[in-house]
């Protein structure tokens, strides 16, 4: 049998499972391209991945983008600041009032804006509730694409239960428009907070629960520990933040490291990989990362509803941006699928000169190669699944 040095294990497999699969490459060399979406559900969305396999191994991923472009860039520099804010929106779909906030953020800072506290308490809670939300749905098709379909209809339900909240507030139930520049569409309907605090009851004992049926359940663990093993190193490199960089275990949060919209005062903590059935930074921590930070997000949640001052929600928001500060800024938030970067460049007119969004999905996507060599095509699926994108970010 050939030493385990000259096997060429590929990042994130252990010698065990390269021995299990039989990777050494065979006698006859022969390859087989497949080509993985764009129409693939298991894909999340319209990507194509172009797998070179071995029988049933995988080796070599290469990613193809651009099937969901949503033109947020270029279309920014078309119409005036306010009209941006659907714009991002439809981002990533997923967690919209986290796209919102990031690019008002930005827009505030050029306009040197200070919102008040009210302002900022109710934006941290439709941001926390939209990522529990977006939560929700990666977990949920996490396990729809391994086979179980019940977790999907246990969190789609808590879900729905949010967008319940988010449309009376807003109207609107994923594309909410809600966030403005220099404060909020509009304030807080009539008994909103105590169908809030509902909401939290319903929710906490939803994710044990959830442990019980999905987390913990052996066969799920099976297909999730070990697999996909993404390294701090290679997260890095790759630019890789949010829950999938946690899951490796690099202790970086921007909502605690570099605190926007009153952060710092909220009690939390960072959810971070253990490596608990596996190495640390395989699928299972992924999925068990976003778990927690359910729990953490609830915890945020009711720290801004005892705290929620008064105040007008709308008395910062300009009568008119015909006239911008000329000059650059750059904003980095912590959105559910990792750091959303907006850089922002006005030449003093009411349009931007230049808006660049940094997509924490997309550096995902990127990292893919890096880390999926060697494993099965069924494994893929749930390594796919475990970075949790969305297409309209990468795209943007």
């Amino acid at each position: 049998m050939m030493e385990t040095k000259e096997l060429n294990i590929p990042l994130g497999m252990t010698p065990e499972r390269w021995e299990k699969f039989n990777l050494v490459s065979r006698a006859s060399g022969e390859r087989m391209t497949l080509q993985m979406g764009p129409q693939h559900p298991a894909t999340h969305g319209v990507l194509r991945l172009e797998l070179e396999t071995d029988g049933e191994v995988v080796t070599k991923v290469t990613p193809y983008i651009g099937y969901l472009h949503r033109c947020f860039e270029k279309m920014a520099e078309s119409v005036t600041y306010p009209q941006i804010i659907p714009y991002a929106d439809r981002m990533d779909y997923l967690s919209s009032m986290n796209m919102e906030l990031g690019y008002v953020l930005a827009v505030e800072k050029l306009m040197g804006i200070e919102v008040n506290e009210r302002v900022q308490t109710l934006r941290v809670l439709v941001c926390e509730l939209n990522r529990i939300g977006s939560h929700c749905v990666a977990l949920g098709t996490y396990g729809l694409d391994l086979g179980a379909w019940t977790p999907l209809l246990y969190l789609f339900q808590a879900r729905e239960h949010i967008l319940d909240l988010l449309e009376e507030l807003s109207g609107a139930r994923m594309l909410f428009n809600y966030i403005r520049i220099g404060g909020l569409a509009n304030d807080l309907p009539n008994g909103w907070t105590d169908k809030v605090r509902e909401f939290c009851d319903f929710m906490a004992p939803k994710i044990p629960e959830l442990n019980d049926l999905l987390s913990y359940n052996k066969i799920f663990i099976e297909r999730t520990a070990n697999v996909g093993v993404m390294s701090p190193e290679v997260a890095i490199a790759y630019g890789v933040t949010g829950p999938n960089l946690r899951a490796s275990g690099v202790d970086w949060d921007m909502r605690r490291d570099a605190p926007y919209s009153g952060y710092e005062n909220y009690e939390f903590e960072p959810q971070l990989g253990r490596g608990e059935f596996g190495q640390v930074g395989d699928c299972w921590d992924r999925y068990i990362v976003r778990v927690r930070e359910m729990d953490e997000s609830l915890k945020i949640i009711r720290q801004a509803l005892d705290r929620l001052p008064d105040g007008d929600v709308k008395e910062k928001i300009p009568r008119s941006f015909g006239k911008m500060p000329v000059g650059e800024v750059y904003i980095s938030t912590e959105a559910p699928r990792g750091e959303l970067g907006i850089y922002l460049v006005s030449d003093g007119t009411n349009k931007p000169y230049r808006v660049k969004a940094r997509s924490g999905a997309y550096c995902a996507v990127s990292a893919l190669p890096a880390f999926s060599v060697g494993v099965l095509i069924a494994d893929l699926v749930a390594i796919v699944a475990s970075i949790d994108i969305v297409l309209g970010e990468v795209d943007r």
